[in-house]
């Protein structure tokens, strides 16, 4: 038999059971950063992810035109989730279009989802560069050798820049920060904790803002 004539694999058939433990209300903590902060080092000690920061961000244009990709998370706290970028690339231009974001958290191996809704603005440029200063040398290099999201003739030709950056700019010596690179922070408007469950019941808690700057909680129907 050929890979032409194999049977495809049929996802209908993929079934998974999950975990009999779930979250409760009177369990969560009294924000959802501080909630995420638990969950967050519980991936990292115990989910055994390859990158528990990994998370998908999903933006719109203007025109409503939705666009996702995995992108870092590199700080959180109360004032929201942080990720960097360049400010020419479709998310950074979507967003200066439409700041309304989501960023998914998908951590699998514990039938977790962390979901969080809200708006994004750009760091603050002090802030850019203390982060910016802590990317390895390589890394500094690359967000100065690609336009992120452009079209290229060829991967030769993306070598050839960094090459060239690499020349001018030889380990440990200062790179400067890209003008039109920098961050992002999204400010949470909501923020859901997903649990799977068995029977597929699962568990999805969600803060929400309220007028006043505290947070009413949610259970949704599964």
């Amino acid at each position: 038999m050929t890979d032409r004539d194999a049977v495809p694999l049929d996802p209908s058939t993929m079934r998974k059971q999950y975990r009999a433990e779930g979250i409760a209300e009177p369990d969560l903590a009294a924000t959802p950063v501080r909630q995420f902060a638990r969950w967050f080092e519980q991936a990292a000690t115990e989910g055994h992810l390859f990158e528990p920061n990994a998370m998908v961000v999903s933006t719109a244009n203007a025109e409503g035109r939705i666009s996702s990709r995995t992108v870092l998370l590199k700080h959180f706290d109360e004032q929201g989730f942080v990720f960097y970028t360049n400010y020419g690339s479709r998310k950074a231009t979507d967003l200066a279009e439409n700041p309304y974001v989501s960023l998914l958290f998908p951590w699998h191996p514990m039938a977790r989802q962390v979901i969080v809704s809200g708006v994004a603005r750009r760091t603050g440029r002090d802030e850019t560069a203390a982060y910016f200063r802590t990317r390895p040398h390589g890394s500094q290099l690359g967000a100065w050798a690609s336009a992120q999201s452009s079209v290229i003739p060829s991967r030769a030709e993306l070598d050839a820049s960094y090459a060239e950056l690499a020349a001018r700019y030889p380990e440990g010596e200062q790179v400067p920060v890209p003008p039109n690179w920098g961050g992002f922070r999204v400010a949470p408007q909501s923020v859901e904790f997903w649990q799977g469950r068995e029977n597929r019941l699962h568990d999805r808690l969600r803060y929400a803002a309220e007028p006043d700057g505290g947070w009413r909680v949610e259970r949704l129907s599964p």
